[in-house]
């Protein structure tokens, strides 16, 4: 059965706006059309592609054609751009990536691709371990994750690692850790997380021998603002070299001890034979690797 790519396209534009009206809008169709087109694709395949909340979200099916809408979008464009037409126009290409990753090395490699390709990027920050369940909801076409292994339709390339330093300033030692960095003193000394679904600080805490669920602690869920924070003396916390490298040759901040803890990154995308896609994964790749050591085999 063949989905036709204005119908696929209808639905993800209710996914992408968040409502019937604001496709129709973004489509620059009626809103009478937009739900006549949801109605004649959910009638031919017999499934429920919408939930009509606020904002509308697909059902897994919805997510199904979400992601063919995509891949017809960017596949129209490659073809566009090779047999030379006038005014392809710009592809757009949704990325899932973290935080550390988004305020570090990732715009850097985006940057030359730019140049060459009429491409824009909708860059959508999430943890990540979290970042595939965007890829394979369709609402990107590629991540930058911590999952290995591929999920269905995709490819994995090996980024390298982000290692993370656990550190203060001085200023916040004398205070908090007089005697040094102690069992007794981490317990009660404030640390700063990102959200409340990162585990770095804690998971360092728990190799000191430290119960992670009693600590204080500020939330802080930007990459940027989270090393400010640290770097003010807010509390304690783990940041990448990139990021801590000035402060502690400054003498600004303190390592406050081992272990260094790594979190080996995959670059995810569509397996697609698409020359966009090819040229943003070999970029992406050659930023990561010149900004992250190796993964440890």
């Amino acid at each position: 059965m063949n989905v036709p790519p204005d119908l696929a396209a209808t639905v993800a534009a209710i996914v992408e706006e968040g409502s019937l009206d604001a496709a129709a809008r973004a489509l620059q169709i009626t809103p009478s059309a937009v739900s006549q087109r949801l109605r004649a694709l959910e009638a031919q395949l017999g499934r429920v592609l919408i939930v009509r909340s606020r904002p509308a979200r697909a059902t897994e099916a919805g997510a199904v054609v979400v992601r063919l809408a995509r891949q017809y979008a960017l596949l129209a464009h490659d073809a566009a751009v090779a047999l030379g037409l006038e005014g392809p126009g710009l592809a757009r290409v949704p990325i899932a990536v973290n935080a550390d990753s988004l305020a570090t090395w990732l715009l850097p490699g985006l940057e030359p691709v730019t140049r060459t390709h009429d491409v824009t990027f909708e860059l959508r920050r999430e943890d990540e371990d979290r970042t595939v369940a965007l890829l394979e909801a369709g609402t990107v076409m590629a991540a930058v994750t911590s999952q290995r292994e591929p999920i269905a339709g995709c490819t994995v390339t090996a980024l390298g690692d982000t290692i993370y330093d656990a550190v203060a300033t001085p200023g916040y030692s004398a205070r908090w850790l007089p005697d040094g960095v102690t069992p007794q003193a981490l317990a009660r000394a404030p640390l700063i997380d990102f959200d409340r679904a990162d585990d770095v600080q804690s998971s360092w805490l728990r190799a000191q021998g430290v119960d992670p669920t009693t600590v204080p602690r500020h939330y802080v869920p930007a990459s940027e603002d989270y090393a400010a924070a640290v770097r003010l003396g807010l509390g304690w916390g783990m940041l990448p070299p990139l990021q801590s490298k000035p402060g502690l040759e400054a003498g600004l901040l303190l390592k406050l001890g081992e272990p260094r803890l790594r979190v080996p990154l995959y670059w995810q995308q569509w397996n697609l034979r698409s020359p966009l896609l090819t040229a943003i994964r070999d970029a992406v790749v050659t930023a990561a690797r010149a900004a992250l050591p190796p993964e440890r085999s």
